[in-house]
């Protein structure tokens, strides 16, 4: 369908006036998603839709408000400059009532211009409003006023195709078909760019109708939230020619803040929420972090960006025929190998600098957005020949983990926050899982974990690795952090020790015992559970507890 002689395609760099204008006329049935605040407008973007609805009922419910114009339309006002900034697309807010008559509804049009909001949508009902689907027979407003609150909108609005579009109450207030037609038509008479037909029945049929008997007069908008069974088809048969999803972001976020305060009421501990919350990554690069950085790098002094070295060039031994073929890191965890595990999980906290040191079958290592370091000597070198390879390209923070573990995402988190040049993470329970009396990466500490750590906030240091479990306040889980200074005295330890012919036998934590003994304040974050290493098939089986 067309409308005005619209063109199908749009020209480039059309403002968003005129991209919402050209959404309504063009031949394909259009989809507008709800927003409600910056946040939300960035995430409709990012979704993929070319429109957003600015819902009143969803703005008010924001804040703590009915949706009975106790919201001020200098507070929408307010909003939606937030929106617009922080998205790209055309907005088409929903302007209630008008708030007032028509020398408001003049004014409220002018600032709307003024913020680049491409369109308003209004309804035929008293002010102040009730929501559509509260009550029953509603009072509507009269035909003749309502159509000069229309002309005063569009005798006021600054930019051509800036669109008003006229939402008819007829059906809702159980008037009828006939009445919604006769008041549509003389909204189009007084000015209207499209007329939204509302319903509040659980099935489309008196929208169907309407829209039969309309025939394409202009462009027509449907809210489909109680007819939601409605097949999409039926409204692209009907010639409709926009959808609006009109609350639910709104709704699917009270949704997920219940079960969050629910679950954080019942369990009184972040453990079993992180997971399942977006990661601060995400939210900083909704607020447009992302370009902040690039602005700092641009206005002030530059730094480097954070990185990641994973230790991954053994086939290791005790998983048989699984490592015939690939080494350990690249064993598949429910789908997803233990070095994809990794990856997404240091991509989610905004590392993209990957370096993953390789060696038993290289050719087999093929996750995505890695930069693999070959050590050609991994048969007969350690972790620290390794180590020493994928630090000469790094200068700045540098997460540094064992390619055979698995951990919670948030463990990224509690290195950032720690304060000491290098960090380590370790489980306070020694892994008893280890042969010949031994523990494998047991660790010495400058006090043993207490729940008393948290209260006073005393800082844990690391002593050295030991061999004993009798010796030692936990388990090094293979994950750590070191800052610039701290990736500077690691790389002169590894100098240190290649110096003293050590360094093809020397294991991480000799790297780490070196330092600490040096006097270095290797600061140590506990950790209870929640990680996990694999070593055989038992830890294999096991992993999925960890993740």
């Amino acid at each position: 369908m067309h409308f005005d002689g619209s063109p199908d395609r749009l020209p480039t760099q059309a403002s968003k006036f005129t991209r919402l204008r050209h959404l309504l006329t063009r031949p394909d049935l259009a989809f507008l998603m709800e927003a409600h605040n910056g946040l939300s407008a960035r995430i409709v973007e990012e979704a993929g839709f070319e429109g957003i609805w600015a819902s009143g009922l969803s703005m008010s419910a924001t804040l703590g408000v009915r949706d009975n114009n106790e919201l001020s339309w200098t507070q929408v006002l307010d909003m939606l400059e937030y929106m617009s900034d922080a998205s790209t697309l055309p907005i088409l807010v929903d302007g209630d009532t008008g708030y007032g008559n028509f020398n408001n509804f003049r004014r409220f049009v002018r600032k709307l211009c003024e913020r680049g909001i491409a369109g308003v949508c209004i309804e035929d009902k008293i002010f102040p409003k009730t929501n559509s689907f509260l009550g029953e027979n509603q009072p509507l407003a009269d035909v003749d006023e309502f159509c000069g609150k229309i002309k005063a909108g569009k005798d006021t609005q600054t930019d051509p195709d800036f669109s008003i579009v006229a939402r008819v109450e007829a059906l809702i207030a159980g008037r009828g078909v006939n009445e919604a037609l006769a008041r549509a038509h003389a909204y189009v008479d007084a000015g209207a760019d499209a007329i939204v037909i509302h319903s509040k029945k659980s099935t489309a049929d008196e929208i169907l109708d309407f829209c039969r008997q309309w025939e394409n007069r202009v462009p027509v908008v449907v809210i489909p939230t109680k007819y939601y069974r409605t097949p999409t088809e039926r409204f692209r048969d009907a010639d409709v020619a926009m959808v609006i999803w009109a609350n639910h972001n709104l709704r699917s976020s009270i949704q997920a803040m219940r079960e969050t305060c629910g679950k954080l009421r019942s369990q009184e501990s972040l453990l079993e929420v992180e997971d399942a919350v977006a990661p601060l990554g995400d939210v900083f690069a909704l607020a447009g972090a992302q370009e902040l950085e690039q602005a700092e790098k641009r206005y002030l002094s530059a730094t480097d960006p954070a990185r990641a070295v994973i230790l991954a060039a053994t086939r290791g031994k005790g998983l048989g025929d699984l490592t015939a073929e690939r080494p350990k890191c690249m064993v598949s965890v429910r789908g997803q190998s233990l070095l994809g595990r990794q990856v997404e999980a240091l991509g989610r906290h905004g590392v993209s600098d990957v370096a993953v040191v390789v060696g038993y079958r290289e050719d087999a290592v093929t996750t995505p957005g890695i930069r693999k370091v070959l050590n050609p000597t991994f048969e007969s070198t350690g972790e620290a020949c390794s180590l020493a390879l994928a630090l000469t390209q790094s200068e700045g923070d540098t997460i540094i983990s064992y390619g055979d573990i698995l951990y919670r995402p948030f463990f990224l988190t509690l290195l950032e926050d720690a304060a000491a040049d290098i960090v380590l993470l370790v489980d306070p329970e020694p892994d008893l899982a280890a042969h010949d009396g031994a523990t494998r990466d047991a660790v010495a500490c400058s006090q043993p974990f207490g729940d008393d750590l948290d209260v006073t906030g005393e800082a844990v240091f690391l002593t050295r690795f030991v061999e004993n479990a009798d010796d030692c306040n936990g388990t090094f889980i293979g994950l750590m952090r070191a800052n610039a200074e701290g990736v500077r005295k690691i790389r002169e330890t590894l100098a240190a020790l290649e110096r003293d012919g050590v360094l093809d036998t020397a294991d991480l934590g000799a790297v780490l015992t070196r330092l600490a003994d040096e006097g270095e304040s290797i600061g140590v974050v506990y950790v209870r559970g929640y990680w996990g290493n694999v070593n055989d098939v038992m830890d294999l089986a096991q992993a999925r507890d960890a993740v």
